[in-house]
């Protein structure tokens, strides 16, 4: 049995921290890696993100490993949200060891933001180090390969896709090679998520055959999005945050490479995405138990391969999971419709 979620990355714990109603509409999310870390990488391709520490994942800097990655709302003030995670983790000896004494060390935090000031009325209710606290110790209270809860939860509680209430979503997948990879993604997208002409979600497109929703609900649904679209005006700031994770013995360099790929999950299910005011940011994670290929030389190990396919797919499967978990919010800062409210179970892969 398995939570087909990045929880079934041995050691990788996930844990949301929500603050909704009285102004906010925001959250945390933290992925915990297993007990002495895991190798980590990022790949920016938003033209406007909003990042911490992602420089000590370039394959050319001194950090091998991290403990948590940290994905939040609040923009770049929700980084702070790092610093509860990081002081958790000193707590626990947790970090790089910078001294004689084994509780010598500093955590290093990777993070990345989302724009969702605003939404639940005030602009000044963001992600602090408290709520980035709580949900680390959500993740460390969660048990081995636990369910990762999804729609607007964490870091996804105040997301927008397009038009539509964004959120979290996650998955997984075990390889031939006994190898696991797993996603996590927090949409907040400038882009539409859906087929405007259809209502079909495009991650769904990719994933396979669907059943098409009728015209009359399609157009109802379009109706609904349009008068949304007028009553929510709002700058142009949008993330689309990924982390994939794997249990194979990745280097830096390979785990970069991961990272890219997983790019082209999120540019399946979104449309446009990469533009001058997102931060669309990936994170890739790869704790290490399972060899690649030992048997083979590195010019023909196509397991590598296999891990960073697998990854792309993953994201966009995550993508269409959070936007189907979310539900529809309104608040003084607007109301957003969720997929599912407008079409039911009228779009459905077969």
């Amino acid at each position: 049995m398995t939570a087909d979620a990045v929880t079934d990355v041995g050691g990788v714990r996930v844990g949301h921290a929500t603050r909704d109603g009285d102004g906010w509409l925001t959250g945390v999310t933290v992925v915990l890696a297993p007990e002495g870390g895991a190798v980590a990488a990022v790949d920016v391709r938003g033209g406007g993100p909003g990042t911490k520490e992602t420089d000590a994942l370039d394959p050319r800097n001194v950090v091998r490993k991290v403990d948590a990655l940290v994905l939040t709302g609040g923009s770049a003030y929700g980084l702070d949200a790092a610093s509860g995670v990081m002081a958790w983790l000193e707590e626990r000896g947790r970090g790089v060891r910078v001294g004689p004494d084994p509780a010598h060390v500093v955590p290093v935090v990777p993070a990345a933001c989302l724009f969702d000031l605003g939404r639940g009325g005030d602009f000044r209710a963001r992600p602090d180090a408290a709520l980035g606290r709580a949900a680390v110790e959500a993740a460390a209270a969660s048990g081995p390969g636990a369910e990762v809860p999804q729609g607007c939860v964490g870091a996804g509680t105040g997301a927008v896709a397009g038009v539509l209430k964004g959120g979290v979503g996650s998955a997984s997948t075990v390889l031939e090679s006994g190898i696991t990879v797993g996603a996590l993604a927090v949409v907040n997208a400038a882009g539409s998520v859906l087929d405007p002409e259809t209502g079909v979600l495009y991650g769904e497109l990719f994933e396979g055959r669907v059943t098409y929703p009728e015209r009359r609900t399609h157009e109802a649904a379009r109706r609904r999005t349009a008068e949304v679209a007028a009553r929510n005006p709002e700058p142009p700031l949008h993330t689309t945050l990924a982390v994939v994770a794997t249990d194979a013995d990745l280097t830096k360099a390979q785990a970069q490479k991961l990272a890219g790929t997983a790019h082209d999950g999120i540019a399946r299910a979104v449309r446009p995405v990469h533009l001058l005011h997102n931060g669309d940011t990936a994170f890739a994670l790869a704790t290490g138990a399972r060899s690649l290929d030992p048997e083979r030389p590195p010019a023909l190990d196509t397991a590598l391969d296999a891990v960073l396919a697998a990854g792309a797919d993953l994201v966009t499967r995550a993508i269409v999971r959070a936007v189907r978990a979310a539900r529809p919010v309104a608040a003084p800062g607007g109301a957003w419709p969720s997929y599912e409210e407008l079409y039911g179970e009228g779009a459905r892969v077969e």
